[in-house]
């Protein structure tokens, strides 16, 4: 406990002799001392020069890094160089690529436009040509009903539906489809219709007025007595007449005077019955106004067919058949024929009425509105 103390303090100069057993005993420990300074000294040599070492590697290393992010900066401002000329020539090629853009919208639209108006020319070239048809054919219809009016045939009528049904199936429209099929309905109708064959009519008419002329009245004696002489020497089971060959002439014209003056004599007087007196006692001047009278019946019964008037004609047809059996020679052929030609001309007068196309006319109306 004393000893350590004496180890602090500093040794007094009186002190000198003991010194020797002091510094035997000391020498034991300093070789181990320096030792470790040795190692230690190496160590951080070691240490020192690895961190040279080191230090030396990431020097090179950083002067690499340094290289290559130089080269790379210079390649970084290169292709950013490059890539603003890019950028340029990218802007300036969507610049002009919008001008053509612009401009290729442009002649679109005009394009379309055109387009639009070419379709809207073609509409409207096809719709006028399908609306002069519907004209046509319903001008021609109205036409026809108007001469099978006339006429009194229905012949017209069925030629001028044929001939729509076929101008139709020519234009192939599927909006005149409506029209056709009223066009078939209407010419089966037509077809199964029976009118007065009013052609055939007239022409009957016609004929009896010209016969009116050559008909012989009741009260023509002599005409009605040579009539009968001439008829009688012309028939086949009638008796020969007197020779007159082998004999001189005037024998002959002395048998023919006789003869004649016989037929007149005969003629004087006739004996019949009478039915109506006043054909008797009509004066010959009169017979040409009887017969203008029963022209003037006749061409009003014609001018009642026309006028699709059957009962008026009617009337005048049996005024005109009552004064052939009052005042005309009921024996005679001419008036037989006349006769019987009356007859039929009555019986041939129908009051049917004429078969309207009311179904084609709405059709072709409807077409014609755009429906």
């Amino acid at each position: 406990m004393s000893s350590a103390p004496s180890n602090d303090l500093p040794p007094a100069p009186a002190a000198a002799p003991v010194a020797p057993p002091a510094v035997s005993t000391a020498p034991s420990p300093t070789p181990p001392a320096t030792g470790r300074g040795g190692a230690l000294t190496l160590l951080l040599g070691t240490v020192a020069a690895a961190a040279l070492v080191s230090s030396g590697l990431l020097w090179q290393r950083l002067s690499a890094i340094q290289e290559q992010l130089a080269r790379q900066s210079a390649d970084s401002g290169a292709q950013a160089i490059e890539a603003r000329t890019m950028a340029r020539q990218a802007e300036e090629l969507v610049r002009e690529t919008a001008a053509r853009l612009s401009v290729a919208e442009a002649r679109v639209s005009e394009v379309a436009l055109q387009r639009s108006q070419l379709e809207e020319l073609m509409q409207s070239l096809s719709r006028s040509r399908d609306e002069n048809l519907v004209v046509d054919i319903e001008s021609a219809i109205r036409l026809a009903q108007q001469q099978s009016q006339l006429t009194g045939s229905l012949e017209p009528l069925v030629a001028a539906l044929k001939s729509a049904n076929t101008r139709i199936e020519r234009a192939a429209q599927p909006r005149l489809a409506p029209v056709q099929r009223a066009i078939g309905r209407d010419l089966d109708r037509l077809t199964r219709a029976t009118v007065t064959d009013t052609a055939g009519l007239l022409a009957r008419l016609d004929d009896l007025v010209r016969q009116v002329d050559e008909l012989p009245v009741l009260n023509a004696v002599a005409q009605a007595a040579a009539t009968r002489r001439l008829a009688g020497a012309t028939a086949p089971g009638s008796a020969p007449a007197a020779p007159t060959e082998g004999m001189a002439w005037w024998q002959a014209a002395l048998q023919r005077s006789w003869e004649v003056v016989r037929d007149e004599a005969r003629g004087l007087v006739r004996v019949s019955r009478i039915d109506q007196p006043e054909a008797i006692l009509l004066a010959p001047e009169q017979t040409f106004f009887l017969r203008e009278n029963l022209k003037l019946k006749l061409l009003n019964a014609r001018l009642g067919v026309l006028a699709r008037q059957f009962e008026s004609a009617r009337a005048d047809l049996a005024a005109a058949t009552m004064a052939l059996n009052k005042y005309f020679d009921p024996a005679s052929r001419r008036t037989q024929n006349a006769a019987s030609t009356l007859q039929t001309a009555q019986a041939s007068m129908k009051a049917a009425e004429q078969p309207r196309l009311d179904e084609t006319l709405s059709a072709l109306a409807t077409a014609a509105a755009g429906r």
